[in-house]
């Protein structure tokens, strides 16, 4: 068997995310799907749980930051399940749009 693809893990402070916006408001704001490529600074409207480890990598009215994408497109190649985000694959992740 192949062996499966390498995660890029980021600094540990890349996983640090600066809280912009209360989880619930960001939750229940306005919000679209953005490719994945797109969303690095914009903020987070869902949790996304890479298991494993199942800790949260992105909350709800967090800053997105381009290491957490990159860990979490990376897991996904690398065969990481991504059971809460609306979009499992990571190709698109919801955020809260911009007025």
């Amino acid at each position: 068997m192949p062996a499966p693809k390498s995660v890029v893990l980021p600094d540990p402070g890349e996983l640090e995310h600066e809280q912009v916006m209360l989880p619930r408001e960001a939750f229940f704001a306005a919000q679209e799907a953005v490719p994945a490529g797109a969303a690095a600074g914009r903020i987070a409207a869902e949790q996304i749980t890479p298991y494993p480890p199942g800790i949260p990598a992105m909350l709800p009215g967090e800053r997105i930051s381009e290491g957490a994408v990159d860990y979490l497109r990376s897991g996904v190649e690398a065969t990481m399940v991504i059971p809460d985000a609306a979009d499992a694959t990571v190709r698109t992740i919801r955020v809260v749009r911009e007025i």
